[in-house]
């Protein structure tokens, strides 16, 4: 059942933390910040918790007006605008934990944990043409954009596309943080280009480029460049 703890403190710090305090509360919210997912899309990205639980955080979360069900389905979820609101600390708490040791493995990497980090330390030239890339990521289709010195995420398929790549969230993670490693990655089959493969390149060197060399790896979730 879902819980109704309180620490009784009238703080705004301590009302805040009765809201989305408990356990896997703040990562289901930032599973949520770049598109509305279903039950079993959450249940995927988040796979150390129970379906029980995570049902509990839900209806939690829903009840204090922090996510509400999608006219998609009964089952889909997406961030309220208040939810939104949590995005800011959502960043602030990845950097904070970038001096934070790894957890033991096997230790969970969710694609939203990628991209996140991507669209802030991204810095891409931005004397650079936009560049449009389809980025199949964890099974699921995002596209991402750079322009404007910017690097935009967007859930879906693109209109058009220089190229498109195929991998998974802990291996975009390691070439982020080393895009030497492009090359025998494609050798290895655990990324696949297929288009431009300087238009990869230059998105993977942006988070060197902006002053970033820790991947998500090492920041769980991190918003902006160091």
């Amino acid at each position: 059942m879902p819980t109704s703890r309180s620490y009784r403190d009238s703080c705004g710090i301590a009302r805040a933390l009765d809201v989305v305090g408990e356990r896997w509360a703040l990562l289901v919210v930032r599973e949520l910040l770049l598109t509305p997912q279903r039950f079993s899309e959450l249940r995927h990205a988040l796979p150390h918790v129970s379906s029980n639980l995570l049902a509990d955080r839900l209806r939690e979360l829903e009840h204090n007006g922090v996510i509400r069900r999608s006219p998609a389905g009964s089952r889909v979820y997406e961030l309220t605008e208040r939810g939104r609101g949590l995005e800011p600390i959502l960043v602030a708490l990845g950097d904070w934990g970038i001096d934070v040791p790894q957890p033991p493995g096997p230790a969970a990497l969710s694609a939203t944990s990628v991209l996140i980090f991507l669209r802030g330390a991204a810095r891409p030239d931005p004397a650079a043409p936009p560049t449009t890339c389809r980025l199949e990521l964890g099974g699921r289709v995002w596209t991402v954009r750079m322009a404007s010195g910017r690097v935009e995420v967007q859930a879906g398929e693109p209109a058009t596309a220089a190229v498109s790549i195929r991998t998974e969230p802990t291996t975009l993670s390691a070439l982020l943080n080393d895009p030497a490693r492009l090359a025998s990655a494609c050798a290895d089959g655990s990324a696949a280009v297929v288009g431009d493969m300087s238009a990869v390149e230059r998105l993977l060197r942006s988070v060197q480029d902006g002053g970033n060399n820790s991947s998500p790896m090492s920041t769980s979730l991190s918003g902006s460049a160091k």
